[in-house]
């Protein structure tokens, strides 16, 4: 794998930031918290999605609006080039420069990645990245996990995966054997289940014969009564429908006789209401000219009722009209006050704008000193802390120790060295101190800053007072016209009305207009009796057309029923015949019908026998069928024992030569970093790292000593990936894995990464130590500037820069690592 260009935006402090890497030894150099190890966290996202914090906190701080978190990386891997973008909730992978992605959703993303890298996130950061206080690659695993993460990098693991399957395999075949084997059934009780089903078979054949000769016998006897039976229920059902017949003619002719009475009835009824007629139509007679009356009457009420509502809505307008002149008398002043309140309210305004633009400028100046001051003093205590850890290490040593610049005896110069060394740290003291006040200091909001915003708040409440009398103003001037116009038109709708009044005629008779409604309504009655008398009277002809119909058809059904009793008499049934055949009838029945039952049931003895001769027959080839089987399954069995023991001895000899090599890789990269031919690096069997020199193991180790025995470990891991995990990987990365480590250490750390040129085409190292620049061949620089809350990435190569800068007010983790 092969890293091209990285591409941040508004990521961390980060927000338009754009690197491109080359081959060879690449430094990313700057102070604690420039940004360093953010650009290692952008690679990590983009390839796994991962972070030191939530996608909310990742998002610059300077980003407004719509801006969103993005990071784009492109790299080299076997013969394709990829090109990832992702932000805070998309993904897409790009391939060999296609425009349409190959995944496009933040999971398929990182999946498609892991299967190309063939590394999970904890495997890929434990191998190829360093991060800052993780150079002790397998110090926090227990013996048993160092062994199984050494396998699993250097693709052993794939053995223990198909050892699994195997295994997996193996139980399966051993449950399907044992579950074929508790479902097998005796063999003895199957042939004995198929003979005795034969022998039921023949049983029950012999039954259904005899049934169905017993059968054919009571049928014939059914048959020949059955004619004889149909016959005598044909006659009986004639009489009984003659009988019905009859019935239902006497019926008709009940109904008949009640139908000419009621027409009876109906007749005297019209009669008399006729003579009842005559009387109503007298008492009717005035109705006409009341009703006349009353029409003239109802237009002279409404007449009344419309003067009557003239003068209430006269009245009412009247007053609504005082109340507008009183209110434009109070609101014609309104325009000139408008002039007045909008000159204050914008010399108001030009006063706040001021206010703020000199708060704005104050407050920026406080926290711009208050963030200066901070990272000077993190720079102190970091200084000091290294000096104090150097001069007792310089004392504990004592005069036999090696320079920590020269790296020569001390000798008779230990004094001196620890004489400077005290002075440095009193300085860093001193000056640590001055800037803790310093930062003390600007904490809290400065008097000044404090003045100005309460005069801001005073003269805001003092605008917003002034806009509002504005703006009641400005409605008042508004209301003015509308009033003016509103005033004018009622004046002329009251002259209307008063028009409207003056000429209606007055003259209406109350007490004459309630006479006349109440002889209407009395008289009102006698019209609906008068509409119901002449109903009925016209019914009259009706009902006598209804007479004569109603005794035509009595006569003619009382001709029909002396027809029907006639021929009902002269039917001769004999009741003793039709009984008795009934009872012979039903006996040959029933004999047919047991008959019948007994000839099924033997039937469905026979087909249940033959069924069951089948099943056992089914039964006895599936024992043969699953006899085969388990045979088969246990041959499997032993073929997949074969294979584990097989997996598990080529496991043991692959894991016995691994220490060793291990072993021998870091110790050539160890004496290449010492400058010693007998230096060595000794992995016992639960991988713990012993440092041996000219063959005598070192009881304590020094800081230095053990970060350069886990550097080397740590490469020739990642050389044994490259070399034999199949995987086309050529990057290294090392995150401040130069802070113990004196200056020909140093040098040596950077021959030592170019000697391995040829394994890791390309490596990058992150450190704060300027030293190493003459060492690498492009270097990236890292800053912050206050001034724009934002870092400045500066590249060198062949002694050119190029500069990109990026703008993220997120604050940086100094002691956080790539991983």
């Amino acid at each position: 794998m092969k890293l091209l260009a990285l591409r941040l935006t508004n990521f961390r402090q980060h927000v338009s930031t754009e690197i491109g890497f080359e081959s060879g030894i690449t430094g990313i150099i700057g102070p604690n918290g420039s940004g360093k190890t953010t650009i290692l966290e952008g690679i990590a996202f983009a390839l796994y999605a991962w972070g030191r914090s939530t996608r909310e906190q990742m998002l610059s701080l300077t980003a407004t609006g719509r801006q969103q978190l993005k990071v784009e990386l492109e790299f080299e891997l076997g013969r394709h080039r990829y090109r990832i973008v992702r932000g805070r909730a998309t993904a897409q992978l790009f391939l060999d420069g296609d425009p349409t992605p190959i995944a496009d959703s933040p999971a398929s993303v990182t999946e498609r990645l892991q299967r190309l890298l063939g590394m999970s996130r904890d495997e890929f950061f434990r191998t190829y990245f360093t991060g800052q206080k993780e150079l002790a690659l397998m110090a926090a695993m227990v013996a048993s996990e160092r062994a199984r993460f050494l396998s699993k990098v250097l693709g052993y693991e794939k053995l223990r995966l198909a050892q699994d399957i195997i295994g997996e395999r193996r139980r399966s075949l051993n449950a399907e054997i044992a579950g074929l084997r508790a479902g097998m059934p005796d063999p003895e009780a199957v042939e004995r289940a198929v003979t005795e089903a034969r022998e039921r078979v023949e049983q029950a054949s012999s039954l259904s014969q005899s049934a169905d000769h017993r059968y054919a016998l009571a049928n014939g006897n059914l048959n020949m009564i059955a004619p004889k039976w149909e016959l005598a229920q044909g006659n009986r059902d004639k009489a009984q429908s003659i009988s019905a017949d009859i019935s239902a003619n006497e019926r008709e002719e009940s109904s008949l006789a009640r139908n000419i009475e009621r027409v009876a009835a109906e007749l005297t009824n019209v009669a008399a209401a006729r003579a009842e007629l005559e009387k109503l139509h007298r008492s009717l007679e005035p109705m006409g000219e009341l009703r006349a009356e009353l029409n003239i009457l109802d237009e002279m009420y409404r007449e009344e009722g419309r003067r009557k509502t003239l003068i209430e809505a006269e009245q009412s307008l009247r007053e609504e009209l005082d109340r507008q002149r009183a209110r434009h008398s109070v609101i014609e002043k309104a325009p000139a006050q408008e002039e007045e309140v909008t000159l204050e309210l914008e010399k108001k305004r030009n006063e706040l704008e001021d206010a703020q633009g000199e708060l704005e400028a104050r407050r920026t100046e406080w926290v711009r000193d208050r963030q200066d001051a901070d990272t000077k003093l993190r720079d102190m205590r970091k200084q000091y802390t290294e000096v104090q850890e150097q001069r007792e290490r310089v004392i504990s040593l004592g005069a036999e120790g090696a320079c920590p610049t020269c790296s020569r005896s001390l000798g008779e110069n230990l004094q001196t060295v620890v004489d400077h060394l005290t002075e440095v740290a009193e300085t860093l003291r001193v000056d640590g101190a001055y800037y803790r006040n310093r930062f003390e200091q600007l904490s809290e909001m400065p008097s000044n800053v404090r003045d100005l915003d309460e005069r801001r708040r005073n003269l805001t409440a003092e605008t917003a007072a002034l806009e509002r009398k504005l703006a009641r103003v400005q409605l008042a001037v508004q209301e003015l016209t509308g009033l003016v116009r509103d005033i004018s038109t009622k004046e002329r709708r009251l002259e209307q009305m008063r028009r409207d009044i003056s000429v209606i005629a007055r003259g209406f008779d109350a007490n004459r207009y309630d006479f006349v409604k109440t002889e209407i309504a009395r008289l009102a009655p006698l019209e609906g009796n008068v509409a119901r008398l002449g109903a009925l009277n016209e019914r009259e002809p009706q009902l006598l057309k209804e007479r004569l119909e109603y005794s035509a058809a009595l006569s003619s059904i009382e001709q029909l029923l002396g027809t029907l009793r006639v021929r009902h008499r002269q039917m001769s049934f004999a009741a003793a015949d039709y009984d008795r055949l009934k009872a012979d009838y039903e006996r040959c029945f029933a004999e047919a019908r047991i008959a019948e039952l007994d000839a099924n049931t033997a039937s469905g003895n026979l087909r249940n026998a033959r069924e069951a001769q089948a099943k056992a027959l089914d039964a006895a080839e599936e024992s043969r069928l699953v006899q085969a089987t388990v045979t088969e399954r246990e041959k499997e069995r032993r073929l997949h024992e074969e294979l584990d023991r097989a997996f598990n001895d080529m496991r043991a000899t692959l894991n016995a030569a691994l220490r060793p090599e291990l072993s021998e890789l870091a110790t050539t990269f160890l004496r290449e970093l010492m400058d010693s031919r007998t230096a060595e690096i000794e992995l016992d069997e639960k991988y713990n790292i012993t440092v041996l020199e000219d063959g005598i193991a070192k009881p304590v180790l020094s800081g230095g000593e053990e970060d350069l025995a886990n550097l080397v470990l740590r490469l020739a891991v990642s050389q044994m990936i490259a070399e034999r995990s199949g995987q086309a990987f050529s990057l290294l990365v090392l995150d401040e894995v130069f802070g113990s480590l004196d200056e020909t250490r140093r040098f040596n750390v950077l021959e030592l990464l170019r000697g391995l040129g040829d394994r890791f085409e390309q490596v990058i190292l992150i450190t704060h130590i300027e030293s190493v620049r003459d060492g690498l061949d492009q270097v990236i620089t890292v800053r912050y500037d206050p001034s724009l809350a934002a870092s400045v990435v500066e590249q060198s190569v062949g002694g050119g820069t190029a500069k990109s800068s990026d703008h993220d007010a997120s604050e940086e983790l100094e002691t956080a690592g790539a991983a």
